[in-house]
Order: structure tokens, then sequence, then C-alpha cells
């Protein structure tokens, strides 16, 4: 997949008011390229199980195959980059995308802890 292929999406009306697209479809190429196992531009049954496993979101192959489903629209068993793009930018939300973003926004943020700062005793205090 070259960046030509990202082109497509650069030039499309719909796309244009997204911010940071160029950063952002690299990104979903680079995400897309790591689990298109069998290299045929395509992410199937198992390369979706692989990515869901490696994101720590396992699901079961009804689970993987409902957000194949979810993503192509049922015209196909396997998730082509140009589904892949389209879920990613579009306002629809997907179990698939909702899990990436999800992945991309705890890789990016530094981990702030949940819940009320513990309790201190005086003797802890300056």
């Amino acid at each position: 997949m070259s960046s030509l292929f990202n082109m497509e999406y650069m030039e499309d009306q719909k796309y244009r008011d997204e911010d940071d697209l160029p950063e952002k479809l690299e990104g979903f190429k680079n995400k897309y390229a790591e689990f298109d196992l069998n290299d045929q531009g395509e992410i199937d049954l198992m390369g979706l199980k692989r990515m869901m496993e490696k994101l720590g979101a396992p699901k079961t192959h009804l689970e993987l195959k409902k957000m194949i489903l979810e993503v192509t629209g049922g015209s196909s068993n396997t998730i082509n980059y140009r589904d892949f793009v389209k879920m990613m930018l579009g306002k629809r939300s997907a179990v698939l995308k909702l899990v990436l973003i999800f992945e991309d926004k705890a890789n990016s943020t530094p981990c702030k802890p949940d819940g009320p700062p513990p309790k201190r005793d005086i003797a802890s205090l300056p």
C-alpha cells in the first residue's frame, strides 16, 4: 500500500475537514498493514483475531464475524483497506474503530491514576 492509495482520501470532499488527515491516514495504513497477514490487501478473520488479541481485547469467532460484517456492510468476509479507512473516518461507531481509538489514546497519553488521590496523613505533609 503506497501513499498514492491514501491520495484518494486526501482528495475526497467528504474528508476535507478532517483534522490531521495525512497523519491519520499514515497511521491507518501502518495499523492495517500490520494485520494484513496474507498480504492480499485484506484483513481476514485470523488477522482480525490477532489484531484484537494484540490490542488486549480478544473476541470469539462470532464476535469477529460480526465486526467484519459491521465494517463491510456484509459485502465481504474480509476487511479491505477502503472499508477500513471508511470505518475509521466515518461517523458510525464500529466496535473495531472504538477498540483502535481507545488503544491509540492509551498509548499516547501518560496514564493518570483513576479515582480520588491517596489519603495523606499529617506525617507525610511537608
